[in-house]
């Protein structure tokens, strides 16, 4: 059974924007029981996890003599060894992976700064100089992922790990409210949570922070 690392008292207080989500959700997918391992921020740092993930983050895994850390290559790796996330079409299959980096390297980039902005620059003297420049850098990549989904329920054909990815970066951003002005996404991400694997993922990690809260 493979073990995944998570943060034992994560700062999104349990509505799964931390990067282990992504991995529970995809367990879950393909119906692979996991083990969880919480960590602290000071346990992240120490050679133990250092030996697991050189840059003192979470998600890792491990599964027998395999450990991997970074998110998609997790995803990637159980898309790969079970079946349900990547089509058996080799070029469908190779669209769903370009799906896959586009979440972490187009789109995840500017949503991350932002996220960042809002929390943590508020009471910076530029912030609101700076706060609309990185909202339009995200209209810009939502306005282009729009016209590419249109009205289809997935990003290419069936739900695979490319929509998995791309959910949970789009996520980030509830708390922005600019999901509300592009409707087709809103409702994509909402046909993503809706999935009886993702609410089997979101329920345990909120778990996690609900127990920490109690102690």
């Amino acid at each position: 059974m493979p073990t995944i690392t998570a943060l034992e008292n994560s700062p999104d207080r349990g509505r799964g924007q931390a990067r282990d989500m992504r991995v529970r959700w995809a367990l879950e997918e393909v119906g692979q029981p996991y083990d969880v391992r919480l960590v602290s921020f000071a346990a992240m740092k120490q050679p133990t996890h250092l030996a697991l993930h050189p840059f003192g983050q979470i998600p890792t895994y491990e599964d027998g003599d395999l450990a991997l850390f970074e998110s998609g290559a997790i995803v990637l790796h159980i898309a790969e060894r079970h079946g349900g996330l990547l089509p058996l079409d080799a070029n469908a299959r190779s669209r769903a992976i370009a799906w896959m980096f586009a979440a972490l390297n187009t789109l995840e980039p500017p949503i991350v700064e932002l996220g960042m902005a809002m929390l943590v620059e508020r009471d910076r003297s530029w912030h609101a100089e700076r706060l609309p420049m990185l909202q339009d850098r995200v209209r810009v990549r939502l306005g282009e992922l729009s016209r590419r989904l249109g009205g289809a329920d997935w990003l290419d054909g069936a739900f695979s790990a490319g929509d998995l990815m791309m959910v949970t970066v789009l996520r980030r951003l509830n708390a922005s409210r600019l999901l509300d002005e592009y409707p087709e996404i809103a409702a994509y991400v909402a046909r993503g949570e809706a999935r009886p694997a993702f609410r089997r993922a979101f329920d345990a990690q909120l778990a996690v922070f609900t127990a920490t809260s109690r102690s």
